[in-house]
């Protein structure tokens, strides 16, 4: 195992932990079965309520070594599949398997998140639930400005984030209709916090 393979699943963990206060008005209608794009290290598993019969969780993210995620693994009551593989690759689930889709900081670091999109359209069953939580672009021109400045720069050092997508319209370009959406500003820097909190459906 590499240093660097072995520091950034648990430096992630560290990192996204600040964001917990955050998830469970999130993902606590997810209900039947669950399809989480961006697992990374289990950290949503706490907030899944009790409807949930199952959780697929995918993500690029090798944490097979990592304790604390498979601790938390073992403490919830639903089976759990855990594959490693990028959500923009082709997702090896037949259509309308899904009774709920969700991704959490995700959105921002999928290279071709557009098919992706398409993907978790295509395996949410008619009538399912997207939920979602991510940070994007601002609606202020001139922090959205600074957002483009910076971009460049913030996707080369934080494995490739992306601080500048407007989160809204890749998710109703990717063939959703949006039922809510909440956007407000969390705590930190103005060019990382501007969040964008979702209930989406499938759009016919």
């Amino acid at each position: 195992m590499g240093i660097r393979s072995f520091i950034k699943p648990r430096f992630q963990d560290l990192a996204m932990r600040q964001m917990n206060p955050l998830r469970e008005d999130t993902i606590e209608g997810a209900e039947g079965e669950v399809l989480e794009i961006g697992f990374g290290t289990g950290l949503s598993l706490q907030y899944y309520g009790p409807a949930v019969k199952s959780l697929v969780g995918i993500d690029p993210l090798d944490v097979s070594d990592v304790e604390r995620v498979q601790e938390r693994i073992r403490s919830v009551s639903f089976p759990i599949e855990r594959q490693s593989l990028r959500a923009d690759g082709g997702l090896p689930f037949d259509a309308g398997r899904f009774d709920t889709v969700v991704t959490t900081w995700t959105l921002c670091s999928i290279p071709e998140v557009a098919k992706a999109l398409g993907e978790m359209r295509r395996v949410l069953r008619p009538g399912g639930r997207y939920v979602f939580i991510e940070h994007g672009r601002a609606d202020a021109e001139s922090t959205a400005r600074w957002q483009d400045r910076i971009n460049p720069l913030w996707n080369r050092l934080c494995d490739g984030c992306n601080i500048n997508r407007k989160i809204d319209r890749l998710v109703e370009e990717g063939g959703f209709e949006l039922a809510s959406l909440d956007r407000f500003r969390a705590k930190g820097p103005g060019i990382v916090a501007q969040m964008y909190r979702g209930i989406a459906t499938r759009a016919v």
